[in-house]
């Protein structure tokens, strides 16, 4: 099981920066993989137990994931799980968010939750024979983006 996470500090408040990392649709703004996500059911919002479809692309593939948020603590941390049919584990996304002098500092994390057997059929289906680093140059460009958009918001 990799984790992998990535820090940078951003000129913005973190509620500011919270509300970015948490507004689903627009994190294809910003995400050099993920192209947005939709709210499932009657989620509107990022609160514990929401679902949402996140649609990836990735070397001309794309691929949907559903996710289920377990933490959503605003201006603080965001956290959502990627399951298959709620029965096999695939990975946990997270967002730290503490303020600091300048603003706030990010930490965005990966946790791959796949069992063994499953990480070639991943990698079929993505395209990403390494995923762990794949997902660290991901977070990089992500947090170089949203500390752009959030700077100029906050």
């Amino acid at each position: 099981m990799a984790d992998v996470s990535v820090t940078r500090q951003i000129a913005a408040p973190p509620e500011v920066v919270w509300s970015l990392v948490s507004d689903l649709p627009r994190m294809g703004e910003w995400s050099p993989e993920n192209t947005g996500g939709t709210w499932l059911g009657d989620a509107t919002g990022p609160e514990v137990g929401a679902r949402f479809e996140g649609d990836n692309e990735n070397d001309g593939r794309t691929w949907s994931t559903v996710a289920t948020v377990t933490e959503a603590n605003g201006g603080r941390s965001f956290e959502f799980d990627i399951d298959v049919l709620r029965l096999l584990p695939i990975a946990r996304w997270r967002f730290d968010i503490e303020r600091s002098e300048s603003g706030c500092t990010v930490t965005e994390s990966w946790t791959d939750r796949r069992p063994g057997w499953f990480t070639p059929i991943g990698t079929k289906l993505t395209g990403v024979p390494d995923r762990a680093e794949h997902s660290r140059d991901s977070m990089r460009q992500t947090l170089d983006a949203l500390a752009a958009e959030a700077e100029t918001a906050g």
